[in-house]
């Protein structure tokens, strides 16, 4: 292996880069007035690959669900706690607060590669930091927020705090939390209350990329839990610790593979300078098990990676599919308290009708027309529409409570013994655009027996 000096560090902090500025733009950037993803409990609808759709339409949310859940199955599997390190927000903001804000902005700590060392004292500098820090905190804090309140309406009810103390609430105690876990809890987060480090070892196999020391190159250091030596006798590790100094959750990687390693690689950049001076590589990669052990190129694609692989492009697939059946209307029919209503009429004879209400709602983005009709089902009887009389429009997104009332137009069965009950079909239409917005629900219509409709004539 040739010699050369790893920049792990610095391709994390590139990716950091570009995860902040995806996350803070992504929430501003719409698409016929849909973002990317919004979760609305405001507006009452889910924004998902800039199409809008109602929260009575979150049949999604299980495949989104899904595939999250199968990505990090995936990507543990092929390159195990890489989300640790690389993307996860609570290493981010970690390495915002110590490195950055702590040791190059106050020079509170002295070394960015001595991260186990505490440095006592500064008491003002370090009360700045946390000051600083609780700033950034809730700049982070809203633009979470903004997944959930669009920031549009975000920085509009900011700016009525009377009317919105719970997004208040939640901003400054989210961003408190942040800020005590950042400053306090500290690695200890991914070590002791992060749940990820507890279920990756079911996930990892031996081709599964890690964090691994060359025991073969470097010289055994540790026989399990018990540290042998400090420098092996024989191999080309020199004790000089490097790789233990700048861990972030204070474990020594040649011990072996253990729960608190973040794959954060820094331990692997500090080795590279080190064994830089003799002309060798590092004695720490990032490579499998079974690769250090043969020698070989690490074997990504495997039947563990590949049935993932298989698995959410079905999500996916099945994804997409359910998009393309979005509804542009929407309709739930809830029949009243009422059974029927009875009227006699100028010519002796009897109207029984049903009442109704429905719910309606406009998905799509433009104004339209609706209507709608009422069909028996088992005998394809129509039903006459007595409220409303005619059409309605909705603007796009807006919701209407419509009470129905449906008539009978004849005498639908005689039955002395009970009420009867019909199957009924619903068809709403949009009036303006019939053949493409239409959807059909299912209700009842109870007709009243003999002997009642004999009272009402009376």
């Amino acid at each position: 292996m040739q010699a050369k000096i790893t920049n792990f560090t610095k391709q994390r902090y590139t990716v950091y880069a570009l995860i902040a500025i995806i996350a803070l733009v992504m929430p501003f950037i719409r698409i016929n007035g849909n973002h990317f993803f919004l979760l609305s409990f405001d507006h009452k609808k889910l924004d998902l690959l800039f199409v809008s759709f109602s929260t009575q339409e979150l049949f999604l949310m299980p495949f989104i669900l899904i595939g999250l859940f199968l990505t990090i199955f995936f990507v543990t599997t092929l390159a195990g706690r890489i989300w640790c390190a690389w993307a996860c927000p609570q290493t981010i903001f970690r390495v915002i607060y110590r490195d950055f804000i702590q040791t190059k902005l106050l020079k509170i700590r002295k070394n960015i590669h001595d991260k186990q060392k505490e440095y006592p004292g500064n008491l003002a500098k370090k009360l700045l930091a946390i000051l600083l820090f609780y700033i950034l905190s809730l700049v982070v804090t809203s633009n979470l927020l903004w997944y959930f309140v669009p920031p549009e309406d975000f920085f509009a009810y900011i700016q009525d705090p009377a009317n919105h103390l719970l997004l208040l609430g939640i901003l400054f105690c989210a961003s408190l939390f942040l800020t005590f876990d950042v400053v306090y809890i500290q690695e200890k987060f991914c070590v002791y209350v992060c749940p990820y480090a507890r279920i990756q070892s079911v996930m990892f196999d031996h081709d599964t990329v890690q964090v691994i020391y060359d025991e073969k190159r470097g010289g055994v250091i540790y026989d399990g839990k018990t540290k042998l030596h400090k420098k092996p006798p024989q191999g080309e590790c020199i004790g000089c610790e490097a790789c233990v100094t700048v861990c972030p959750t204070h474990i020594d990687i040649r011990q072996g593979m253990q729960l608190d390693c973040i794959n954060c690689l820094e331990c692997a950049d500090a080795c590279s300078v080190v064994q830089k001076r003799f002309d060798r590589p590092s004695l720490i990669q990032w490579t499998s098990s079974q690769a250090i052990q043969t020698g070989n190129k690490v074997k990504y694609f495997r039947f563990r990676t590949v049935a993932y692989l298989v698995v959410l492009g079905i999500v996916f697939v099945a994804l997409m599919l359910m998009t393309t059946k979005k509804e542009n209307m929407l309709l739930n029919i809830n029949r009243s308290t009422e059974l029927y209503h009875i009227q006699k009429l100028s010519d002796n004879s009897l109207e029984v009708s049903n009442s109704y209400i429905f719910l309606f709602q406009n998905t799509d983005d433009k104004p339209h027309e609706y209507y709608f009709e009422a069909t028996l089902r088992d005998s394809g009887e129509k039903l006459e529409i007595l409220r409303p009389s005619k059409p309605f429009t909705l603007k796009p997104k807006e919701q209407s409570k419509q009470i129905v009332v449906i008539k009978a137009h004849k005498e639908l069965i005689k039955d002395d013994t009970k009420d009867t009950v019909f199957p009924m079909t619903v068809k709403a239409f949009a009036v303006d655009d019939k053949e493409n917005i239409q959807i059909f629900r299912e209700s009842i219509f109870v007709y009243p027996k003999q002997t009642i409709l004999q009272e009402a004539l009376k």
